[in-house]
């Protein structure tokens, strides 16, 4: 009993959501790090222009491969 005669109820106990962490990928920046180039050759410089795109292609490609394998494993797992 409380305090003025009343019963402490227990009051169900809520456990916040789980944190969510969301990486944000910059795949050109990561590119134009990897060859050691900036936007403004980029811009400037057509052979590095084609160069970076080639490398950002690249990039792409295997992306998609990643995630198809990862879907494939998803529907198809290993037993």
């Amino acid at each position: 009993m409380g305090l003025f005669g009343l019963s402490r109820r227990s009051l169900p106990i809520e456990l916040p959501d789980p944190t969510e962490h969301l990486v944000v990928q910059r795949p050109l920046r990561r590119v134009l790090a990897f060859t050691g180039r900036s936007i403004d050759d980029v811009v400037n410089d057509p052979t590095v222009k084609r160069e970076v795109l080639g490398y950002y292609k690249l990039h792409k490609e295997i992306h998609r491969r990643i995630e198809v394998r990862d879907l494939e494993r998803q529907w198809n797992p290993v037993r």
